[in-house]
């Protein structure tokens, strides 16, 4: 077990280096710079003394070593281009707080409520609750997460008044991007476990479950949500990357001052610096959270041997 553990770090470390060089010459292939769009009417001195600042007037091969050099040397990821004495690890170690607690309330709710829904679903097959989640499984991978969050802001802030239409400071300024944002967990963990439980209800071992007197919660909780939520933890890896990730567009729709509103700022800004280092640490989540999926894998499922022949 180390040792795939061990394997598996090595292998996200040369991934992520793939990945944040890839990124460094995508951004940088884009046409125009910061000072493109925002110094156009300053002197051309001015303008050199900046491209020298930020080593802009270097060929790119030079840029590309120094930002590696900086990363891997120093874990710096660099200063804004936009916003002089403004660090990108110091916006993340600010802003990650709040897209954080909303990723994760999203996640939560729509984790707990996607199981319970798809393990009533299954037990109750082709009656009301079960046409019910199923609707709701199919509006929320059909639905994009900022069509429900325009339709629920202008709902309950405009028409009723019940909610704050933007802002950040209370609870009631999480629960409509909470909304919008868990609907779509809680339909993918609704189907997956819909199915899964399905499928596990006829195996032979719950049919010996039951010979043997094991019934009730106990004989769901033992015997089948375990087995049937180890598919579902391979989507839980993509789910945490989305913390972040997932709501870009909902912190822009609600004003809600997160890595997300930061990060489309840092887009249309041209920050290339911002754009790179959010990239970077998103990348890094992501990768993270897959290992980490990798060996819950071993811990829930017995069955599974990481290493020396067994499988």
């Amino acid at each position: 077990m180390l040792k795939y553990v061990i394997k598996r770090i090595i292998f996200m470390f040369i991934t992520l280096f793939i990945v944040v060089s890839i990124t460094f010459f995508l951004i940088n292939l884009i046409p125009g710079d910061p000072l493109a769009s925002m110094g156009r009417n300053l002197p051309e001195q001015i303008k050199a003394n900046y491209y020298a600042k930020y080593g802009l007037d270097q060929p790119l091969y030079i840029q590309y070593f120094k930002y590696m050099k900086q990363l891997i040397f120093h874990a710096d990821l660099g200063e804004s281009l936009c916003y002089p004495g403004r660090s990108v690890s110091g916006i993340i170690k600010t802003y990650s707080p709040v897209s954080a607690r909303l990723g994760i309330q999203a996640l939560c709710i729509g984790v707990i409520l996607g199981i319970v829904f798809g393990i009533i679903a299954a037990y109750k097959r082709n009656t009301w609750p079960d046409y019910i989640v199923m609707i709701l499984a199919v509006l929320g991978v059909s639905v994009p997460s900022f069509v429900l969050a325009a339709f629920l802001q202008y709902r309950y802030t405009v028409v009723h008044n019940w909610f704050p239409t933007i802002g950040w400071g209370s609870v009631k300024h999480t629960v409509l991007p909470t909304i919008a944002l868990c609907f779509t967990s809680l339909a993918t963990y609704a189907r997956y476990m819909r199915a899964n439980v399905l499928d596990i209800v006829n195996q032979d071992y719950l049919l010996t479950a039951k010979a043997k007197g094991v019934t009730g919660l106990r004989l769901v909780w033992k015997h089948v949500i375990r087995n049937a939520f180890l598919p579902a933890i391979t989507i839980l890896g993509v789910q945490v990357a989305m913390i972040f990730v997932g709501s870009f567009v909902i912190e822009n729709i609600f004003g809600i001052p997160g890595l997300g509103f930061n990060y489309v700022s840092a887009i249309n800004d041209r920050d290339y610096t911002m754009v790179l280092g959010q990239t970077n640490f998103f990348t890094f989540l992501y990768i993270s959270s897959l290992l980490v999926i990798d060996i819950l894998y071993g811990v829930i499922d017995p069955r599974i041997r990481l290493g020396k022949g067994k499988k």
